[in-house]
C-alpha cells in the first residue's frame, strides 16, 4: 500500500513538474510580486518625485528624508545644501524604485533587477531601524512564534522571493526569454579577413 502511494505521488509530482517547468514558477514569482509589492513600491516611489509628467523628473527633499536621513539633518533639512555625491544617491535610489519592480514584472533584465530589489530592500530595512526608529515589534525576530514583523518576517519573505528570480530567472514568459530567442536567431555578422 505505501509503495504504490509512493509510486503514485512520484508519477502524480513528476508529471506536475515537467509540465511546468521553465514557465510556472519566474510567472507565478513575477505575478506575486506584483501582486503584493509592485503598488508598494511605486507608491513609495511616487513620495519621492513632484507631481504629474514634468514632476517625475524633479527629484524632492521627500526623498532626502526618507533615503538619508542623518544626511539631510546634518545639512540643515536643506537638501540643497547635501553635496552632490549625496544627490546621486538620492537620484539612483529614487529611480531604481521606480525602474527594478517594473523591469522585474515585465521580465526584463529579470535577473539583474531581482538582484537590485534585494540590495533595495536590505538598505531599506538598514534605513528604517537605524534612522527612522522601527521598534522591537516591526524589526520582529526570526524563529518566533509571531510573522506579522514587517522587517524581519516579511521582507525575509521578500528577499527570497526575489533570490529565485536571481537564480532561475523569469521564466519562458517573459521579454527576457524572448530576447533570448530573437538573439538566438538573429544572423551573426560574418566578417571577411582581408
Amino acid at each position: 500500500m505505501i509503495a504504490t502511494l509512493g509510486g503514485l505521488h512520484g508519477r502524480i509530482f513528476t508529471v506536475l513538474e515537467a509540465r511546468l517547468d521553465g514557465w510556472f514558477l519566474g510567472l507565478a514569482a513575477r505575478f506575486v510580486f506584483a501582486a503584493v509589492l509592485l503598488g508598494y513600491y511605486l507608491n513609495s516611489a511616487g513620495t519621492k518625485v513632484g507631481q504629474g509628467i514634468a514632476g517625475f523628473f524633479s527629484v524632492g527633499d521627500n526623498a532626502y528624508f526618507q533615503i538619508l536621513p542623518p544626511v539631510i539633518e546634518a545639512h540643515g533639512y536643506d537638501a540643497s545644501q547635501v553635496p552632490f555625491y549625496w544627490d546621486l544617491v538620492v537620484v539612483a535610489g529614487t529611480y531604481a524604485e521606480f525602474l527594478l519592480p517594473l523591469l522585474i514584472v515585465a521580465g526584463l533584465f529579470t535577473r539583474l533587477a531581482a538582484l537590485g530589489m534585494i540590495g533595495f530592500v536590505l538598505v531599506q530595512s538598514f534605513v528604517d531601524i537605524a534612522f527612522h526608529g522601527a521598534d522591537a515589534k516591526t524589526v520582529g525576530a526570526w524563529f518566533d512564534r509571531f510573522s506579522d514583523a514587517a522587517i524581519l518576517d516579511q521582507r525575509t519573505l521578500w528577499v527570497f522571493l526575489l533570490a529565485y528570480l536571481v537564480m532561475k530567472g523569469a521564466g519562458a514568459v517573459s521579454l527576457d526569454w524572448a530576447l533570448e530567442k530573437t538573439l538566438q536567431t538573429t544572423p551573426r555578422l560574418q566578417h571577411s579577413a582581408h
